[in-house]
């Protein structure tokens, strides 16, 4: 539940118009606040939602962002993922240069990934445990942090960081995964792992417009880990569908995933509590058993 809401609705332009943005702009449009967003696709999000077809690939596509009605004092979410290849992430380099620094928003909430922390061998991991990510996905993310971040120190722009565990809701679910036979690493042997249920996010998110500091930054998750074996075996469960097979490190090595790996080579548990106490939040699903019964599943 949020609580700490600005008095003002300040405009509201998602870049991006996926699952997440969708929900964001759900959830402006029901405080009546006025809500855009830009994307690849047209109006994805429903017809009440205005649309800009844009596409953060190529530059020339974005130059209605400068004009002053588009994103002048508005709340700017970036929500789009970085490019599969390269070190950076030109995406956000693309967006920022479109901006009018002349008539800027007022504050961009970045989205982030946990995964900027790297291996932490299991530890608790609050905001200021050095980034070092070990994942080129990852490595990415931190580069549009920064980029972000100088940008909005050079022009008096307010930002917001959301570093995100996993991420899973109505949709988001491994069910076909699941059905199909796959395999998880040893429950006595999985790393820690961080979720989030996808309408939290959309609250926390929410609640980042009035977050108190000029330049914020929040580790999202349930406050709840476990490992990624456990919430794959405990969706099974709750689906009706046979538990996965449980395997060992040697033959995940060799028949799992490069990407499935590299997460299960990153262990960490994010401690949310600076989300949950500067954000005034309450979670609406705290525990995957309540994150589960929300999408139609109980264990």
């Amino acid at each position: 539940m949020i609580s700490n809401l600005s008095k003002t609705l300040n405009p509201i332009f998602i870049i991006g118009s996926g699952d997440i943005g969708c929900r964001i702009a759900h959830l402006w449009q029901q405080r009546g606040a006025a809500v855009q967003t830009l994307g690849r696709r047209s109006a994805p999000c429903g017809g009440s939602t205005a649309h800009l077809c844009a596409d953060l690939d190529q530059p020339a596509t974005l130059t209605a962002l400068s004009t002053a009605e588009a994103t002048a004092g508005a709340i700017i979410y970036f929500t789009a993922p970085p490019p599969q290849q390269g070190n950076s992430d030109p995406r956000m380099h693309n967006l920022l240069a479109a901006l009018d620094p002349a008539a800027p928003p007022q504050r961009i909430i970045y989205i982030s990934t946990s995964g900027v922390y790297g291996d932490c061998n299991g530890e608790w991991v609050d905001e200021n445990h050095p980034t070092q990510p070990q994942a080129p996905r990852s490595a990415r993310r931190l580069a549009a942090e920064q980029a972000l971040e100088e940008w909005c120190t050079q022009h008096n722009v307010a930002s917001v960081i959301l570093r995100v565990g996993g991420i899973y809701g109505p949709g988001r679910l491994p069910l076909e995964r699941l059905r199909q036979g796959m395999t998880v690493l040893q429950r006595d042997i999985a790393p820690y792992s961080n979720r989030i249920h996808a309408d939290d996010l959309a609250q926390v998110s929410v609640a980042a417009a009035s977050a108190p500091h000029q330049h914020a930054l929040y580790n999202v998750s349930d406050g709840h880990p476990t490992t990624m074996s456990d919430y794959f075996i405990r969706v099974a469960a709750a689906a009706g569908l046979p538990a996965p097979s449980e395997i060992g490190w040697q033959t995940a090595e060799q028949t799992l995933s490069a990407e499935m790996l590299s997460y299960l080579h990153e262990a960490k548990r994010l401690d949310n509590r600076k989300m949950l106490h500067e954000l005034n939040l309450t979670l609406a699903y705290p525990t995957l058993a309540e994150g589960l019964k929300a999408c139609g599943l109980s264990e």
